[in-house]
């Protein structure tokens, strides 16, 4: 009899637990997705690149990429928030200093542009 009622409770409980379950709150933000930004520089020595990545998901975490002449240099993944149409980047795994954009462009051109004006990172 103690065993049925052992069983009984644990389904009860099992049965509360997933009719509870609050469903996750889809993300839609306009940042989400692949940006990415290349910079070519020749000198006497020669001709290098660097070009950065980064991979906004749809749980306000992403991953950086920084390649250097084909290299990889740097990689970690990031936090991010919106904050009034301030994309606030927070690079947990390095010390960088936060970077701050807003979403400028069309669709289809859109770019990531720092408050001073300059280009962070172009929609890929």
């Amino acid at each position: 009899m103690t065993r049925n009622f052992l069983h009984m409770s644990l389904l009860a409980v099992g049965l509360l637990l997933v009719t509870n379950c609050s469903e996750i709150p889809e993300n839609n933000d306009p940042v989400i997705g692949v940006w990415s930004n290349l910079e070519i520089t020749t000198s006497e020595e020669g001709r290098s690149s660097v070009r950065e990545e980064w991979y906004f998901n749809d749980a306000y975490l992403g991953r950086y990429y920084r390649y250097e002449s084909g290299v990889i240099t740097a990689q970690t993944d990031f936090g991010w928030k919106q904050e009034n149409g301030i994309y606030t980047i927070d690079y947990m795994g390095l010390e960088i200093v936060d970077d701050q954009a807003s979403i400028a462009g069309e669709i289809g051109s859109q770019i990531l542009e720092t408050p001073a004006g300059e280009i962070l990172a172009h929609r890929e």
